[in-house]
């Protein structure tokens, strides 16, 4: 069950930023990594973003500028922690990267399948402005160096706008991000 200790906060909460990142989705992408989680993967690429109390407030407009910035950048990336935990205050730096035609990735520790059963109006918003979601926990024993973009096996690619739709799960066919030419 999602933890809302972030819902009613304007501020966003950051764990780090990787401004030129490659290997959270296909292309040049900015990666936010969210602080806070409320999972507890054994084998967590960012423990120190777990804690909900730790890394630094910043607006939408402050993240959105440092986006702008870099004028390579084909697409963001919300990762985490879990970027689920702060969907009210996302939603409007995920409107402006829709608004700027960057592709909008968001990992989350969740099944999309518990997603949608919960119905959460914001965390559906901020989905339905994603192109991709990567779903499921981590996990330590389905670990894998050769999957594109994600660490375990369980975690899929899902086309975010097919799978709002029907309201389950809709694996993407973009090559650039489940095979083909990308590298992950």
């Amino acid at each position: 069950m999602l933890n809302t200790a972030f819902h009613d906060s304007r501020a966003i909460r950051v764990a780090g930023i990787s401004n030129d990142s490659i290997v959270d989705g296909p292309g040049l992408r900015m990666t936010i990594f969210m602080q806070g989680c409320d999972k507890d993967c054994a084998g967590c690429h960012n423990p120190e973003a777990r804690t909900l109390t730790g890394g630094s407030d910043f607006t939408e407009v402050a993240l959105f500028e440092k986006i702008r910035s870099n004028p390579l950048l084909t697409g963001v990336t919300f990762s985490g922690g879990e970027p689920l935990l702060q969907a009210k205050a996302l939603i409007p730096l995920a409107e402006r990267i829709a608004e700027a035609k960057l592709s909008l990735a968001i990992y989350t520790g969740d099944a999309a399948e518990d997603i949608f059963a919960r119905s959460d109006a914001e965390v559906l918003k901020l989905l339905s402005l994603a192109d991709i979601i990567v779903d499921g926990p981590f996990i330590l024993a389905k670990r894998s160096l050769a999957l594109p973009f994600r660490g375990s096996a369980n975690q899929r690619i899902l086309d975010a706008k097919r799978s709002l739709e029907l309201g389950r799960p809709v694996i993407s066919a973009d090559p650039a991000w489940v095979g083909g030419d990308c590298v992950g």
